[in-house]
């Protein structure tokens, strides 16, 4: 009998997303994990469970192999820094990018900025990496009134639009990165359930 694979997916606007990719590759769960106070499903295929997590949980899951496999997006995984899963797949859901943004009119800076932002780990990379000496600031929402307020004089956020910065006079400059739903396996299962792992990223290539 083939061994079980768990799948860990990202709840929230790009669950859509992701149930109509396995539906696709014919996996379906039992009941509807978009109604439903469940956290783990079962689907048509007896050997495949499904868990819908937090995006910032699905690394987390994946990486000390609770979850076999996961979807979550770019932003999370640069974020979370892990080393216990591969990404094999890029999944191409819900596009954006990650990018630092400034006052259109911005003044003179100091040479010790301060940065605002929810990914504080990716910033202080991108900054390390320059050689740039910087502070960061955590903050969860609201990114744009960082620097219209003077707490900080930059912000690394995503982007989509754009239509948010150029309401509250901010301007995007720096790419950082360009964000997508990636499909990542943990190390282990990816040589215990190899032929299971396999078969599920090539059923998901051959759709893309």
């Amino acid at each position: 009998m083939a061994a079980e694979l768990v799948l860990a997916l990202t709840k929230g606007r790009i669950l859509d997303d992701e149930l109509s990719l396995l539906s696709r590759i014919g996996i379906e769960p039992v009941d509807d994990p978009r109604t439903s106070r469940k956290l783990v499903f079962e689907t048509n295929n007896t050997n495949i469970r499904i868990m819908v997590l937090r995006g910032t949980d699905v690394a987390t899951y994946v990486e000390h192999g609770i979850a076999d496999v996961g979807m979550s997006g770019k932003d999370v995984l640069l974020e979370h820094g892990g080393d216990g899963f591969y990404e094999p797949l890029d999944l191409g859901l819900g596009r954006c990018r990650l990018m630092v943004a400034k006052l259109v009119k911005e003044g003179e800076l100091p040479t010790r900025l301060r940065i605002a932002t929810k990914f504080t780990n990716t910033a202080k990379r991108y900054y390390a990496e320059r050689g740039i000496q910087v502070d960061i600031i955590k903050l969860y929402g609201a990114m744009e009134l960082a620097p219209v307020t003077g707490l900080a004089h930059r912000i690394v956020d995503i982007v989509e639009t754009g239509n948010t910065l150029k309401a509250n006079g901010l301007e995007a400059v720096e790419l950082i990165e360009e964000i997508s739903t990636r499909l990542i396996v943990n190390t282990t299962a990816y040589k215990t359930k190899n032929e299971q792992v396999r078969s599920l990223v090539d059923s998901l290539e051959s759709i893309l």
